[in-house]
């Protein structure tokens, strides 16, 4: 496994939490958080990192403006859900999506995947 520089965007502060604690124990540095997609789109622009983490919904407004930073940087990313698939924007229909809650093995395993393959 890579280690890799992460940026996390997830509007509910406990769970952003439970991330970033999870990432850092499998050997990841979370470089920057969001919650919004205001705040979200800003980092996406100007941090360092090798990978982003989107909760697809936040606040009731979709990530899709933040993901498309991330794509035109050439990044890779996952998107987070509590339902599912539902809501991914049309362009990313080939991105992973994990299930919230989800286990460390599989927010290891949708690292890997993303890392290795470069698919964004």
């Amino acid at each position: 496994m890579k280690q890799a520089s992460i940026f996390i965007v997830e509007d509910e502060a406990l769970i952003r939490m439970m991330l970033v604690e999870m990432l850092e124990k499998l050997g990841h540095t979370v470089i920057a958080e969001a919650g919004s997609i205001d705040e979200g789109r800003s980092l996406a622009e100007i941090e360092g990192y090798d990978l982003a983490i989107l909760d697809i919904n936040l606040h009731g407004y979709n990530v899709q403006p933040i993901a498309e930073v991330v794509a035109e940087r050439g990044l890779p990313l996952v998107f987070l859900s509590a339902y599912g698939s539902a809501g991914v924007p049309d362009a990313f229909k080939r991105t992973p999506v994990l299930n919230k809650p989800c286990s460390p093995a599989e927010l290891e395993h949708a690292i890997d995947v993303v890392l290795s393959n470069g698919t964004t």
